[in-house]
């Protein structure tokens, strides 16, 4: 049987799955990332967790195996950088992974893989089959991401950065971002900046989904929202006046807030936009969140197409 592995290496789990030839997930397994152990010990996490799918499943280990994760990669031995999993900037993590599980390992961005595995095999399937090119995959959750499909194919850019709107500057924003500069979108419409944003102007924390539930009846929660709404909307215009994507596609923890799909947050981009309307779909996400894992078992299959068996 032909299968296709992928590993989403986040910043508190790593999901793994296998694939069958219908794209169906015969194996599917967590196990916590551990960061605050260290390097070394996410390495052993993924190599445990990818023995462990082969003893569950049966299936021999294959050649080739896609990784997700946070921030980017550089170089033969692909370095990582950019990451809020912090231990892993400066590593060799396609290197040390290739001598940990032994075989072939692509590693992409985790929000390009969620772009891919949702404008092919999920909420953007149809619309990229009947009328469009171009997705735009957004993660919106502890950190503010985002991917660009094109034709079925990850856009990575000159520098590998394509798609990484979270860390464009909103006006008027001053907070610090962990990547050194002020008033990035990530500051403003993330899940943790929005929970403080709403405590400070409170004097009450609640996670971000009691805060959207509340915001008809209580009036820092309303506020809050708006904010969502309001910053959203500027930040996603600025992307879609350069990129003028066919579709768009939330995911992540905030991307489950519905105010997000409602007409005042069309309004809000449109008020931003260099057109009269936004005329594209903006659509939730249809594969959960194993989007991430999905995308990655992805470039697992493609890393063998590009490596095939010289015996076969």
């Amino acid at each position: 049987m032909s299968s296709r592995w992928g590993i989403d290496l986040g910043g508190t789990k790593i999901e793994g799955v296998i694939l069958d030839e219908s794209m169906r997930p015969v194996v599917r397994e967590r196990v916590e990332t551990g960061q605050e152990r260290g390097y070394g010990h996410i390495l052993m996490q993924i190599g445990g967790l990818v023995e462990s799918m082969a003893e569950k499943s049966g299936i021999p280990r294959p050649r080739a195996i896609g990784i997700g994760t946070p921030g980017r990669t550089e170089g033969p031995d692909g370095v990582v950088k950019n990451s809020n999993t912090v231990c892993l900037n400066g590593m060799p993590l396609k290197k040390d992974l290739e001598e940990v599980l032994g075989m072939d390992v692509s590693i992409e961005n985790d929000a390009n893989c969620f772009a891919l595995a949702e404008s092919t095999m999920g909420a953007g399937r149809d619309e990229m089959q009947h009328r469009g090119r171009t997705a735009f995959g957004i993660i919106l959750g502890t950190g503010v991401g985002g991917g660009i499909v094109c034709d079925g194919r990850i856009l990575r850019g000159a520098h590998g950065i394509a798609g990484e709107w979270g860390h464009n500057p909103l006006p008027g924003e001053s907070a610090p971002c962990y990547c050194g500069r002020t008033g990035c979108v990530e500051t403003v419409i993330s899940g943790p900046a929005l929970e403080a944003w709403y405590a400070s102007i409170s004097g009450r924390r609640l996670p971000l989904r009691e805060i959207a539930a509340a915001s008809g009846r209580d009036a820092a929660a309303r506020r809050t929202i708006e904010r969502l709404v309001t910053s959203f909307g500027k930040a996603l215009a600025a992307v879609v006046n350069i990129l003028d994507p066919d579709l768009v596609i939330i995911g992540g923890g905030v991307g489950n807030i519905r105010q997000l799909y409602t007409p005042n947050a069309r309004r809000a981009i449109e008020a931003h936009l260099f057109n009269r309307s936004l005329d594209i779909p903006v659509l939730p996400p249809s594969l959960g969140d194993s989007a991430g894992v999905f995308g990655a078992a992805l470039l697992a299959g493609a890393a063998h197409r590009n490596h095939p068996d010289p015996g076969a």
